[in-house]
């Protein structure tokens, strides 16, 4: 069974990632809208969908979750813009320095 990543822009402008199961988003996104989940999104309606990626594999779509609850805000705007160069670019390390090997 497949997944979506998706995510929500909320009424304060803050940004919420989130998976919802299936071949169809539009339900999902009605349940945030209805406040039928009493986490993030509750307090913070209404909800924009502004960028979804549908995956074949459910792990795959939790993979891409987790990687995309941690970046930034500007990485995940510029997600939403398909901005790739900027997505690159925000992804360096801020000293220009590469990881050290472990």
């Amino acid at each position: 069974m497949g997944a979506f990543v998706c995510m929500l822009r909320c009424r304060d402008g803050s940004y919420y990632v989130g998976i919802a199961t299936g071949e169809d988003l539009a339900p999902r996104i009605a349940q945030h809208q209805a406040g039928a989940f009493p986490g993030y999104t509750f307090a913070r309606r209404p909800v924009t969908l502004v960028w979804s990626e549908h995956f074949p594999q459910i792990t795959d779509a939790i993979a891409t979750e987790r990687k995309i609850k941690g970046w930034s805000r500007a990485k995940k705007e510029a997600l939403i813009r398909h901005d790739w160069d900027s997505i690159a670019t925000l992804s360096k390390r801020r000293a220009g320095k590469p990881k050290e090997k472990l």
